[in-house]
Parts: C-alpha cells; sequence; structure tokens
C-alpha cells in the first residue's frame, strides 16, 4: 500500500514537469519568430516608428501694411447746453435722448423779467430820441443868433456840445434796447448743432444761472470720430510718417468681434510724439448714420498704409518658440523634422506673417509638435488631404445619383 501512494506522487510530480517543460519551449518558439519578422521588415519597423505630421507647404503671398490699435470712440461734436440768462426754467421742450435739429426750441426760460426790461430800454430810447431832437433845434437856432451877433460864441458851444452829447446817449439807449431784445431771445433755449440730446440735469421750475448750469448735452454721432494711438513700433511697422495722404485704409472691428462695414478717413495726426505715454495720437471719422457706433465705446482700429510682398502666411500654432526666438519645423527630403528659425510680422486672422526664414515649397508642420525633436523621423501628409478625398467622394456620389437618375 505505501509503495503504490509513491508510485502515484512520482508520477504527477513527472507530469507537471512535463507540461512547465512544453510551456517554456513554446514561448522560445514564439520570441524566436517575432525576432524574426522584426529583422525582415526593419522599414516597416521604423515607418511605424514616425510621428504622423500634417504639413502645408508655403508659398510667397501678399499681405497689407498694417498695425492695429485699441480705440474709443466720440462724438464728432459734444456741446453743452447751458443757458445765457438766468431764471426759473419753466418748460423742457425735447425728448430726452432722441435726435435734435440744429435751431430746435430745447428749453424755455421766463420771460417776463425780460420782457420788461426790454419795454424799459425802448421807453429810455424814446426819451433820449426827443432830448437828441431838442439839442438839434437849439443849436440851429443859436447859430442863427450867433451869425446876428445876438449870442456869445461861448453859447452856441455849449448848445453844439449838448447836440453831441445827446446824440451819444441816443446810441447808448440803442445798444440797451438790443441788448434786452438779445436777452429776451436768450429765455428760449435752441440746439447749436444737429445731434442725439442728453439726460436733462434739471427740473422744470428750477433756478438756473447764466453760463454756468448744465441744462444737458448734444453729441453729434454722424459722423463720428474714433481716437487711438500708436506707438514707435507700430509707426516703423506702417512705414514712419503717418498722416492723411499716406494711409491708405482705417477700418474697425466692434466688441463683438464683428467687422464695421463702413470704411473711414483719418482727419487728425499729432506733430509730435506724446512724452509721457510714447505714442503718437490719432483720430479718424466714420459714417454713422445707422447709429450702430455711440460714444465712449471701445472699439479696434486698423490702419492699411501699403501692400508687402515676398512672405509666408502659415497657422499661428506653427511657430513655436525658444531661447533664440521663433522657429518653425519642417520636412526634409529624408522625412525627417527640421528646425528652421524664422522672423515674424503681425498675426492675419488665425495665421501669422513669416517675413523670413522660409522659401517656396517648404513643407511646414503644423500638428504633433510637441512630439517633434530635430531628426525625428514623421510620416508626412498635406494639408487638406482628408477635405480633399471627402469632395472626390462627394463628386463621385453626386455622379452615381445622376446615373441612377
Amino acid at each position: 500500500m505505501i509503495l503504490l501512494q509513491t508510485l502515484l506522487k512520482l508520477s504527477s510530480s513527472l507530469i507537471k514537469h512535463s507540461f512547465q517543460s512544453a510551456f517554456i519551449m513554446l514561448a522560445v518558439i514564439s520570441l524566436v519568430s517575432c525576432n524574426k519578422n522584426d529583422t525582415s521588415n526593419p522599414s516597416q519597423s521604423m515607418k511605424s516608428m514616425a510621428v504622423p505630421v500634417t504639413f502645408l507647404k508655403v508659398t510667397q503671398s501678399s499681405v497689407p501694411i498694417s498695425a492695429e490699435a485699441v480705440a474709443q470712440t466720440e462724438g464728432a461734436k459734444e456741446v453743452e447746453i447751458r443757458p445765457r440768462v438766468g431764471g426759473i426754467l419753466i418748460k423742457r421742450l425735447y425728448e430726452e435722448g432722441a435726435p435734435v435739429k440744429q435751431g430746435q426750441v430745447m428749453f424755455l426760460i421766463d420771460p417776463v423779467p425780460y420782457q420788461i426790461a426790454l419795454s424799459q430800454a425802448k421807453a429810455q430810447l424814446a426819451q433820449q430820441t426827443a432830448r437828441v431832437e431838442q439839442t438839434k433845434r437849439e443849436e440851429a437856432r443859436l447859430k442863427h443868433l450867433l451869425d446876428t451877433q445876438s449870442v456869445s460864441q461861448r453859447e452856441y458851444d455849449n448848445a453844439v456840445s449838448d447836440s453831441a452829447t445827446g446824440i451819444a446817449l441816443l446810441q447808448e439807449s440803442e445798444a440797451a434796447v438790443k441788448s434786452a431784445e438779445l436777452n429776451l431771445s436768450y429765455t428760449t433755449v435752441t440746439a447749436p448743432v444737429s445731434g442725439i440730446a442728453g439726460r436733462f440735469q434739471y427740473s422744470e421750475g428750477a433756478l438756473v444761472s447764466a453760463n454756468t448750469s448744465l441744462l444737458t448735452n448734444i453729441v453729434q454721432i454722424s459722423p463720428i470720430w474714433v481716437r487711438f494711438s500708436f506707438s514707435d513700433n507700430d509707426i516703423a511697422q506702417l512705414g514712419g510718417n503717418i498722416n492723411e495722404k499716406n494711409i491708405k485704409e482705417v477700418s474697425l472691428t466692434l466688441p463683438d468681434g464683428s467687422d464695421y462695414q463702413q470704411k473711414g478717413k483719418l482727419n487728425f495726426a499729432a506733430s509730435q510724439i506724446d512724452p509721457a505715454l510714447g505714442t503718437l495720437q490719432l483720430r479718424a471719422t466714420f459714417e454713422n448714420k445707422d447709429h450702430r457706433l455711440l460714444p465712449g465705446q471701445f472699439v479696434r482700429a486698423h490702419v492699411v498704409t501699403g501692400i508687402k510682398d515676398g512672405v509666408f502666411i502659415i497657422p499661428q500654432t506653427a511657430v513655436l518658440t525658444n531661447d533664440q526666438g521663433k522657429y518653425v519645423f519642417v520636412v526634409n527630403e529624408k522625412n525627417e523634422a527640421t528646425v528652421k528659425p524664422v522672423v515674424v510680422g503681425e498675426w492675419v486672422g488665425e495665421n501669422w506673417v513669416i517675413l523670413k526664414g522660409l522659401n517656396s515649397g517648404d513643407k511646414v508642420i503644423i500638428d504633433n509638435l510637441i512630439k517633434l525633436h530635430p531628426g525625428a523621423s514623421v510620416d508626412p501628409h498635406p494639408f487638406n488631404v482628408v477635405s480633399d478625398k471627402s469632395k472626390s467622394s462627394d463628386q463621385l456620389d453626386s455622379k452615381q445619383e445622376n446615373n441612377g437618375k
């Protein structure tokens, strides 16, 4: 019995070792076959290690010589409405925030005190007119008596002086009448310019003072002005001297990112750089008939002075930066990623203008840049190849549909 148990244990141990040996042999055979496959297709192995990238084959292009700056709108005319005479403000005759025309009546100040002042001035004028007539008659009478030597020369001279004084006082009275008429007219406050009226600062019945109380304001917003400034670098980028003659175009980008349809015209350029800010102050005028622009808005002004030829335009994501400056990766003849330093200009939409560093026909890599290093093997694909294939398939589908019909 003991012998039988010993034989059974020995047989199970041999079976277990035989299974382990077989498993080890199968693993060795698999590794050998894999090594054989790898050594037999080295090009396929290298291709599987290459980084798939998309490249853009660049060609020379032309871009506008331009610069952009933050700008702010302002009314072409901004007028404060203040009364020229003091008194009780009886009535407001305009709608707040509504357009007003030049000469339109906006306020009425109590005219009664000024009507009384005008009546007094006219009465004094009439009185002085009578005095002048009297002094003239006296002068004529004494002159006749002087000829007959009935009066002395001194009496006649006094009559002449009284007549001249009367005439001067008459002119003074006439001026007083005109002043009283003018003050009476000022009780009706009119709009000096056309534009959009602002908020009423007082209430009806308030006492206002001449030339000091601000009643409201008027802003002319068509046309509208846009103020902005350029730094020394911006001025150099535009070609140096900036004036109304060498600016080809001025355009605006609104706060929502859309472009303002109307083009503007430069109407002011400062004669010197502001020493406090180091910028050149500029101003442009824009038509604004639909009142889309309002004074005080912040927009972006884009100024164009000419066209620059022989540049390259590539996506912004393709341009990288290191300690030495800007650079891009390009695909060489061996399908390797090589570095090319570049000199960049301004942005054009989502692209960057390259001034120096590239040649026509260069294949600039535009994706998977984080996986690249100089000399890395790449699997290049031209840009828009997917859209071209889809376009061809769409054309094929349309042809098949037409043939089916």
